[in-house]
């Protein structure tokens, strides 16, 4: 999905590479400028200048690319789809991330679907409580090659309580006797084509997920899009969905710009999941090392007050995510090809 131009017409991108000089021989015209795109829609397109191409890569699974933004800097592009940039990641992964453990009354032990960045382990670690992190990719060379070229993440890599395991993240929590106080899914997005989209059923979270919480467990997704209009995706479904498995359910979301809209993440536990912005803000004085940039408690009453058009799509949704009835973001897997992507 996604390409990069170069008006040179040296690009590296698993789009295609456009010219993009027009040769009238004018100033405006010579000058030399790369960037990326990358379709969101069908008529729809969202694209920013580089500065370079830091390196280009492919796994048995994925291509990956990391580039270095004008806007955004270092981006994660992985199979034509921008996982994370430099400038903003810290909003997505501390909305996915200190929520659930905050509202945990003593999170000692987590689980991670996904999450090979490590920055999900990264805000993880950051919890006083937190004894033992299990993150579980699919894809080995993408963590190596994160852990090369993301320094930021390089401490959470070496810390030892992050125990980092290259496996399907269904199969490994199947086969562990462990249960946790803590899922978090930081998956790819359900595309149709790919993989991921089995790991946003009722099956997966009734048989597989909820098995493995611990008593006061909470469990946590990002759930794509959740955008006034583009809510309708999988974020409304995948809401409705943990609806049927779990009594408490908490959808929220927040802007991330490198992403063009509105991101969700969906919290569910069988335990009640309230608490008012001091508490919240006092446990993470308690309980946290570091300030969060984003993330405090009043800013989680506003992620989580969601717009009245978007309430009004949940509070209507009907459909359950199965197998046979998924759906699915704009863009296609490659899963022919034993591709996949990771959020």
């Amino acid at each position: 999905m996604g390409e990069i131009s170069c008006a040179n017409g040296n690009g590296n991108g698993n789009g295609n590479v456009n010219d993009n000089g027009n040769g009238n021989g004018n100033a405006h015209s010579q000058r030399k400028s790369c960037w990326y795109e990358e379709e969101i829609e069908e008529n729809l397109r969202w694209c920013f200048a580089l500065n370079s191409i830091l390196h280009t890569g492919a796994s048995q699974f994925q291509d990956i690319q990391l580039l270095d933004t004008k806007p955004f800097g270092k981006a994660l592009v992985i199979d034509g789809k921008l996982q994370s940039a430099e400038i903003d990641e810290f909003i997505y992964h501390e909305s996915l991330v200190h929520p659930p453990l905050l509202h945990h009354p003593n999170p000692k032990t987590v689980f991670v679907m996904g999450g090979g960045e490590g920055s999900t382990a990264r805000e993880l670690l950051r919890h006083m409580t937190v004894e033992k992190v299990v993150m579980c990719d699919i894809d080995e060379e993408v963590v190596e090659f994160c852990k090369s070229y993301l320094a930021v993440n390089s401490e959470a890599f070496c810390d030892p309580r992050l125990e980092v395991i290259i496996n399907d993240a269904r199969a490994e929590l199947v086969k562990r006797e462990d249960k946790y106080d803590v899922i978090v899914g930081d998956l790819a997005d359900p595309i149709e084509g790919g993989p991921c989209y089995q790991l946003y059923t009722k099956n997966f979270y009734e048989q597989t997920v909820k098995p493995k919480l611990m008593n006061g467990g909470i469990f946590v997704t990002q759930a794509g899009p959740a955008g006034v209009f583009s809510h309708t995706e999988v974020f409304s479904c995948i809401f409705n969905t943990l609806k049927q498995v779990f009594k408490y359910v908490v959808p929220y979301s927040a802007h991330i710009p490198s992403y063009a809209d509105m991101w969700g993440w969906v919290m569910a536990s069988d335990y009640p999941i309230t608490l008012s912005p001091d508490e919240l803000d006092l446990r993470m004085k308690q309980r946290m090392n570091g300030e969060n940039r984003y993330l405090d408690g009043k800013t989680f009453v506003a992620t989580s007050t969601l717009s009245k058009a978007v309430r009004k799509s949940l509070d209507d949704e009907t459909h359950v995510y199965t197998e046979g009835s998924a759906r699915y973001i704009y863009g296609h897997g490659n899963g022919s090809a034993q591709k996949h992507n990771h959020k």
